[in-house]
């Protein structure tokens, strides 16, 4: 058992004892693994081990009892592992003590029999620290070594935070300071620039009072004149003040003789330099206030930009174009002079077909209206006529002009407007440059729904005009001669035409008297401030019209006269747009006012907002011509008013005409006048009233449109979408949408526009009519034609719902069939009755008796029968019902009504209005009521 217990170390020397005198052999271990050093060092102390393990074993059972029942049993396990390491450590020991005595045989046994003890010595430690790492594991817990880390690393994270908003807020204090000083350092450095801005000011004024403040050309003028001078040899010195707002530069003062000696002929040079200075400077004064318009312009922006210094820090942008433009007109107004007028722009109204058009060919000796649309005019023409044309057309009537004859005006602009009823927005945009008007009043006709019209429009508008009486002509055997004075060719007519012109000339005085106005023929006019000067006119023989252009031409020098006077104030307004080969598109406008020059930027109105453009040239049709007659135009750099131009420029395709033309001589009145545009074309747009159902209409114009909207509205015609400008896809998608509505108003009316090709194709594959036509009465009648067949069609459709109203008292005397197809005489007490009407009896329970087949009267067929009418009429019964039996089911006193529901109500409404009178519609309402419809 012994030797069992204590083997020898594996690897172990055995050596004799050298100081043991009995001669035992002894057991020495050399070397231990070190994981058993803390078993093995103290092995020659076995008292102090023993002592060690009881210390162990008495602080384990003291802190069992503080433990849980498994803690206890752990302490008690570890243990018993230590005991059992005891007891082999004094087994080894015994061992040694036993082997002493033993040979080497033995020794070799026991060696190997240590060997296994020491095994078995290294599994329980291994398994021993197995249990303590298993157990630190489920403990969970964490070390204190560990623990002190994550407290370091926590104060320090802490720490780190804590400086970190620290610096934040040292930084935001900084800039706070920052952002302080530099405010401080701005408001001083304003501060000083108002400052300088001051004195400066006060400085110019000076200048000013004293008379030595230099313009720009000025001084350029002064600059040439020294730079002469030097050529001619003659020495200048420098000026020491500067115009620019530059201070003069002192010169040093030379106290010794090193100062020049000034030269015996100085004194004389300077004199001729004061002299020709002083010379330039009144020649400069003169020269700028007899400059045309382009010096005057340049002063007005000089006077701009030395007022808006001032202005600048305290206005908006949009303030400062406008003050600009404040003064601009009234600097334009200041130099008005009634010594220079412009031409008269002058508008031609009255009613349809009295000749407007053939008078303005006269005048001009051409044949514009062969040339028009139906010959009526559709578009705002203008027609230049010059000084020799007037001279030649009133050379029998020189009288009639005061100041001798003399003709102070440079000639005449006449605009062609339509005197049709449904242009009259377009004849609002004429008048409105309108100076004087021309009133043709048919003197057969008198006064017509739109000569009335003409002379409201004019009234409102404080619009001065004169009237041409015109078609004397046709006066029976008129005798016309148009080189007289037409006073003169009046009295040598018979006088027959004498009494029968007296009496169409007082017909019409009395029809103006209606109207408010007096009127007088212009040889009899007692005041002409109190009275319109009527002329009678024949644009066809040419009759009176040079008296009529006499009269004009005396109205504007000296009535209009003030008026007339011309500004440099530009007002421009857009007449039309078109396409000219070799110059692609252009706009005519009306120039009243101002000048234009070939590089001016122009604002004009675009379908997709304003445009911005530059004026590549400036063409205009020879005189006598109408700008809207396709003839050689000639080039202008600059055009002064009033004119008819043709302006070429770049990006005009989607140009709205109607609507004005502003030039922005800076960048700031470009953005300025694209504003004011903008709202121009809004307020314009916002009085048109769309409808959820109706045509989409599309115009050529703004004024065209208005026009075309109001006729549409006079006609009782919807409209849900407008637009200005060609037809594309998009505007048929918009029409499209009345189709889901109602089919009938799925209309696109293109009035003088033209339609895109792909445009067409998809109106013709959603089934999108297109009504195109020049003159807006044919553009109507398509579009009634369209709806009369529509209208046909769906009356078609619903022709077997429909149920009109019709109250019916039988004829006892006239019952020819009772059974069956009851066959009777009737009597239309109210209504009408129609084939295909069903009859019920109200008195019965509302019995219905069958459908009317079948009326006559004295043996013919009819359709209707009205209110009165005494006819037959044959009751058939509908479908399977029994047949009704006079005298059982009905009798000859019962009133028999037709009897009708909502839905025939509705198809009567909406289709068959046209055949309901006002007593038919009352008994419509006391039927719905019989019948309980509500």
């Amino acid at each position: 058992m012994a030797n069992k217990s204590a083997p020898i170390l594996k690897n172990t020397k055995i050596s004799p004892d050298a100081e043991d005198g009995d001669g035992d052999e002894e057991i020495i271990i050399p070397s231990v693994p070190s994981r058993f050093a803390m078993l093995i060092s103290d092995e020659e102390n076995e008292d102090a081990d023993t002592d060690n393990d009881e210390d162990t074993t008495t602080t384990i059972s003291s802190s069992s009892k503080k433990k849980s029942n498994k803690k206890k049993v752990q302490s008690s396990k570890t243990k018993k592992e230590d005991d059992e390491i005891d007891l082999l450590l004094a087994a080894i020991e015994s061992t040694s003590v036993s082997t002493k005595k033993s040979d080497n045989k033995t020794n070799d046994d026991e060696g190997q029999d240590l060997e296994d003890i020491l095994k078995e010595i290294n599994e329980k430690f291994d398994e021993k620290e197995a249990k303590k790492d298993k157990k630190k594991k489920a403990k969970g817990g964490v070390d204190a070594k560990t623990l002190s880390l994550m407290k370091e690393f926590q104060k320090k994270r802490e720490e780190a935070i804590l400086k970190a908003v620290q610096d934040e807020e040292e930084e935001m204090r900084l800039e706070e300071a920052f952002q302080k000083q530099r405010e401080e350092k701005e408001r001083a450095e304003k501060e000083k620039r108002d400052k300088k801005k001051q004195k400066e000011k006060e400085r110019i004024q000076t200048k000013k009072k004293e008379g030595t403040y230099l313009t720009k050309e000025q001084r350029e003028k002064l600059e040439r004149a020294r730079i002469q001078l030097q050529a001619a040899g003659i020495q200048v010195p420098e000026r020491n003040t500067v115009d620019n707002g530059e201070r003069p530069v002192k010169k040093r003062i030379l106290y010794d003789d090193r100062r020049k000696k000034t030269p015996g002929n100085d004194t004389e040079t300077e004199k001729q330099l004061g002299a020709k200075e002083e010379s330039l400077k009144n020649n400069g004064e003169q020269e700028s206030q007899s400059s045309g318009d382009e010096s005057s312009s340049e002063e007005s922006d000089q006077s701009d930009s030395s007022s808006e210094d001032d202005d600048k820090n305290q206005l908006t942008p949009h303030e400062r174009v406008r003050n600009r433009l404040q003064r601009r007109h009234e600097n334009c107004e200041s130099r008005r002079s009634l010594e220079v007028l412009r031409a008269p722009v002058i508008c031609v109204l009255g009613h349809v077909d009295t000749g407007k058009t053939k008078i303005l060919d006269n005048l001009r000796r051409t044949h514009v209206q062969d040339g028009e649309a139906g010959g009526i005019t559709q578009q705002i023409g203008a027609t230049n006529v010059p000084l020799e044309t007037i001279r030649e057309r009133t050379k029998m009537c020189r009288k009639l002009i005061s100041h001798e004859g003399e003709f102070i005006i440079p000639g005449l602009l006449i605009i062609d407007t339509p005197g049709h009823e449904s242009f009259r927005n377009l004849r609002t945009r004429g008048s409105s440059l309108c100076d004087l008007a021309i009133l043709v009043v048919d003197l057969m006709h008198g006064l017509e729904p739109q000569t009335l019209e003409s002379i409201k429009l004019l009234t409102e508008g404080e619009t001065p005009f004169i009237i041409a009486l015109n078609k004397i002509d046709r006066l029976y055997e008129w005798k016309g001669d148009n080189e007289k004075n037409v006073e003169l060719v009046i009295q040598e007519q018979g006088p027959n035409i004498q009494n029968e012109f007296d009496k169409r000339c007082n017909d019409v005085i009395v029809q103006f008297a209606e109207q408010g106005l007096n009127v007088a023929l212009y040889y009899k006019n007692p005041d002409p401030n109190e009275y319109y000067s009527m002329v009678p006119t024949s644009a066809h023989t040419g009759d009176g019209m040079g008296s009529l252009i006499a009269m004009i031409i005396e109205k504007c020098q000296t009535t209009l006269a003030k008026c007339l006077s011309y500004t440099d104030e530009l007002q421009v307004t857009v007449m039309e747009v078109k396409t000219i080969g070799g110059l692609g598109t252009t706009i005519d406008v009306i120039l009243a006012n101002g000048h234009l020059h070939v590089g001016d930027t122009i604002i004009v109105a675009g379908q997709e907002g304003p445009i911005v453009t530059q004026v590549r040239g400036l063409l205009m049709p020879e005189s006598n011509r109408e700008s809207r007659v396709r003839n050689q135009y000639q080039n202008y750099k600059t055009i002064k008013a009033a004119r008819g131009i043709k302006i070429a420029a770049k990006n005009l395709e989607k140009s709205m005409a109607g609507l004005p033309l502003f030039v922005g001589r800076k960048e700031d009145e470009v953005d300025y006048f694209k504003n004011e545009i903008q709202n121009i074309l809004k307020t314009a747009l916002s009085s048109i009233k769309l409808q959820e159902t109706g045509v989409y209409v599309q115009a050529s114009t703004l004024g065209s449109l208005e026009a075309l909207l109001e006729f549409l509205e006079t006609s009782n015609i919807p409209y849900a979408g407008i637009n200005i400008g060609t037809v594309h896809r998009k505007d048929i998608v918009r029409a499209s949408a009345q189709l889901d509505r109602k089919p009938q108003w799925a209309v696109v009316l293109a009035f003088d526009v033209r339609i895109e090709r792909d445009a067409q194709d998809y109106a013709d594959s959603v089934g999108v009519k297109i009504f195109q036509a020049d003159i807006m009465y044919h553009l109507f009648d398509m579009f009634l034609i369209h709806r009369e067949r529509f209208k046909k069609e769906d009356e078609e459709k619903s022709r077997h719902l429909a149920v009109f109203p019709c109250k019916l008292r039988v004829l006892p005397e006239f019952i020819f069939n009772k059974r069956g197809k009851i066959i009777c005489g009737v009597i239309v007490e109210d209504g009408f009755v129609k084939l295909g009407t069903p009859i019920c009896v109200p008195s019965k329970e509302f019995i219905e008796l069958g459908r009317v087949v079948s009326i006559e009267l004295n043996h013919k067929p009819l359709d209707i029968a009205r209110k009165n009418s005494e006819v037959s009429i044959t009751i058939e019964p509908v479908g399977n019902e029994a047949p009704k039996i006079f005298g059982r089911d009905f009798d000859e006193t019962d009133l028999l009504i037709s009897k009708i529901s909502q839905e025939s109500f509705d198809v009567v409404k909406d289709h068959f209005r046209g055949d309901m009178q006002k007593s038919d519609w009352q008994l419509m309402i006391e039927l719905k009521e019989i019948f309980n419809i509500f």
